[in-house]
């Protein structure tokens, strides 16, 4: 793609949703005054010119469009490529292709306009690109669909808007034979429509030379489960909110009108959607959540943030909603003075930062006091460190605690780096990042330039501490959100073994040295250009290493590429595992959590799926992992601790046939963008015999257990000798009720 098309496609198609409101009028309970609230929010963005959720300039333009002068070409092409972009960006696909379809008749017949007569062909492929993944993988949605590569039931039906944006790509190459995304995107599209041979052989994608290893294949329940919301991006949990012992599933969606929705467990393996009798319904939008014991009281409350990318607009405050004990939720946000000011934000994370007993809040807020590129000036939203007073209220004391970042934060993780006993905090910015060390008393120090661990410097998004290499030390994981759909795609064909020059910003993984870092990136593999909005880390093999899965995206939508795993080897490099798992979906992935959800000793994912446009919803996911795994799963219970534990550290000492073996875990709010299940699930790999698992406690006491048994579910209980085996029976997937 040209400049000045990517110029246009970066200024006509912003992002974000606007849903289905309505659903909440036929819900039968609502618990509080939230929803008008929300749904205020909602009109004034839909009614003004914002560049994401915004109708107000259509009219305008539709009007303009009319009264144009017949002659006037370049004005007319101009305004059908504004009227392009927003009915694309709104789902109005039809009516999109309409316009592209107008525009480049007319620039076929403009002389100025013949060197650019390949971006006019971009946009009509991503116009019946979009059509055909609407009328196949949308209307007609089945598991296989957008599982790249594309077979089986993942090939469309209805071929003709595939092939025809296969036309449109070649045209574009015909023109311009190095533009890698249209290169890409012909062989996405010939793929679905069954026509690669149609593909000239030097464009023809070749297929990734990779060893598909010894890794479980996942296969989408959310359709038989009943479980397959179709929304925007936004956040996924899994948490044991009724208390039953059988974990649930939350979501929720940018979509400032869509509801949370809440899917209870009934203990068979199946689901049922418990929104509107747990008080949800009228929780309406949110990128992120997060399930968070913040008041001690032994149930999985819920955290949700509101108003990221939307700048000013974004001034829509988050919810904190108090469990009580049995699924059904209360907002406390107000009564708890988190409420104001409201802040537009994605990213927080919970941790007792002042060894107080209970857990304080960090919210990392968009703030656009340092000028970024192609954002207004002014939005100065501080970050806000709120200290739990112990009462059910926070205070925030960011400003005396120095942490108030004063940029546009993506991400923030916790962990204590530095094995001093308190817990430090990462802050992902667009920007440079910032490490914050807990120099106690609640007050910290930006240690991150001194440590070299700013980058990546350009967009950062998701992060997390995680021990990669099991050596007892936190190594740190950053991901880079810096590069363009070309830019992916020359990172595939480099991995698939044809040399091609291209840009992007990569992730940076940090391997703990003992309170200092080395950037080991490239040495283990992960110098990838990959693009992921969300992001977690997993043991998808229950080997007892910890792997990551990306979950790929941006909002434009050119920008379709595989989410993707990477397979721990060992501490030794990170392998790609995407195929081979059946992982490699191409819609936008944000919001990712795993969790052993049928107790069988292997961790499944539960992945929400969908853009940032309003045309671009999709279905999330329940990928069930296929595998034959072995966990050990613990339950910490904090005493004098937090009591979720938040902060403790875990070494399990193994038996194995080859040796001994020593396994490391930190509890807590440790990865940015989904939130998987507070139970620690622990891969055996081939070890016969646990002979000493060891927590040290956030508040300081270290205590031990032998002969745990070699698998199953266990409670730890702080100050208790005895461990306490739990009853956790497996229960197959099965059919929704």
């Amino acid at each position: 793609m040209s400049r000045l098309a990517r110029r246009l496609l970066l200024s006509l198609l912003p992002a974000c949703a606007i849903g289905i409101g309505a659903w909440y009028w036929l819900q039968p309970e609502r618990s509080d005054d939230s929803y008008p609230e929300f749904a205020r929010a909602a009109a004034n963005l839909r009614n003004s010119d914002d560049q994401f959720f915004g109708r107000a300039a259509l009219p305008g333009l539709l009007d303009e469009r009319k009264a144009i002068a017949a002659d006037n070409h370049l004005g007319a092409i101009d305004l059908d490529l504004k009227l392009f972009a927003h009915h694309l960006r709104l789902g109005e696909v039809d009516a999109a292709i309409a316009e592209a379809d107008r525009a480049l008749q007319t620039a076929r017949g403009e002389p100025s306009l013949q060197n650019h007569l390949a971006d006019f062909y971009y946009w009509r492929g991503l116009g019946y690109l979009r059509l055909a993944e609407q009328t196949n993988c949308v209307a007609k949605h089945r598991p296989a669909c957008c599982i790249w590569p594309l077979q089986g039931d993942g090939l469309h039906t209805d071929r003709e808007p595939a092939q025809t944006a296969m036309e449109a790509f070649l045209e574009v190459l015909a023109r311009q034979p190095k533009n890698l995304g249209a290169r890409w995107l012909a062989n996405v599209a010939a793929k679905a429509c069954s026509q690669e041979g149609a593909i000239p052989p030097p464009l023809r994608w070749p297929h990734r030379r990779t060893d598909p290893g010894p890794v479980p294949r996942f296969v989408d329940r959310a359709a038989d489960l009943g479980i397959d919301v179709f929304d925007l991006s936004g956040g996924a949990v899994i948490a044991d909110v009724d208390g039953n012992g059988f974990l649930d599933l939350v979501s929720t969606s940018s979509d400032p009108e869509m509801p949370m929705h809440l899917f209870l467990h009934r203990g068979d393996g199946s689901f049922v959607d418990g929104t509107a009798a747990a008080g949800l319904s009228h929780q309406l939008g949110g990128l992120n959540c997060m399930a968070v014991d913040y008041d001690g009281d032994g149930d999985q409350d819920l955290f949700v943030l509101r108003g990221a990318w939307l700048k000013d607009l974004g001034r829509i405050r988050n919810s904190l909603l108090q469990n009580d004990g049995h699924g059904h939720f209360r907002d406390v946000t107000t009564a708890a003075g988190l409420a104001l000011p409201a802040c537009p934000t994605q990213a927080a994370a919970w941790g007792d930062f002042d060894g107080d007993g209970d857990l304080d809040l960090f919210v990392g807020n968009e703030s656009r006091r340092e000028q970024l590129s192609g954002m207004p000036p002014g939005g100065d939203y501080p970050s806000q460190l709120f200290r739990n007073n112990g009462n059910g209220t926070f205070t925030d004391v960011a400003a005396e605690a120095g942490t108030t970042n004063d940029r546009y934060c993506k991400g923030a993780c916790v962990g204590d780096f530095d094995d001093d006993g308190d817990l430090d905090l990462y802050v992902s910015n667009v920007g440079k990042n910032r490490l914050y060390r807990n120099d106690g008393d609640l007050h910290f120090t930006d240690v991150a330039p001194a440590l070299r661990v700013t980058e990546p410097s350009e967009r950062s998004f998701a992060c997390w501490f995680f021990d990669y290499d099991n050596d007892g030390k936190l190594d740190l994981f950053v991901a880079a959100y810096q590069a363009s759909i070309d830019d992916v795609a020359a990172d595939m064909l480099r991995e698939a073994g044809e040399p091609t020059p291209g840009g992007g910003t990569t992730p940076r993984l940090y391997h703990n040295l003992g309170g200092r870092f080395e950037d080991v990136t490239a040495r283990m593999g992960l110098q990838r250009v990959t693009l992921p909005m969300g992001a977690n880390y997993c043991d998808v093999d229950a080997d007892g290493w910890l792997d990551i899965y990306l979950a790929t995206g941006e909002p434009g939508y050119q920008v379709l590429i595989p989410n993707m795993l990477l397979h721990n080897e060992g501490g030794k490099g990170f392998r790609d595992a995407t195929e081979a798992a059946g992982l490699g979906h191409l819609q936008k992935g944000h919001g990712v959590a795993f969790a052993d959800l049928d107790h069988d000793g292997d961790q499944d994912l539960f992945h929400q799926l969908g853009g940032f446009y309003p045309g671009d919803g999709f279905y999330n996911a329940l990928f069930e992992n296929t595998g034959t795994g072995h966990l050990l799963v613990l339950e910490l219970e904090g005493t004098r601790s937090n009591r979720a534990a938040y902060g403790a550290r875990i070494q399990v000492e193994l038996e194995t046939p080859h040796g001994p073996r020593v396994l490391h875990r930190a509890v807590g709010c440790v990865s940015s963008f989904g939130s998987s299940t507070i139970r620690q699930e622990i891969g055996l790999g081939d070890a016969v015999a646990v002979s000493r698992v060891v927590v040290r406690w956030p508040a300081g006491s270290t205590q031990e257990w032998r002969s745990l048994p070699c698998g199953g579910h266990v409670a730890l209980i702080e100050g208790q000798a005895e461990a306490h085996p739990l009853a956790r029976p497996h229960v197959g997937l099965g059919q929704r009720h």
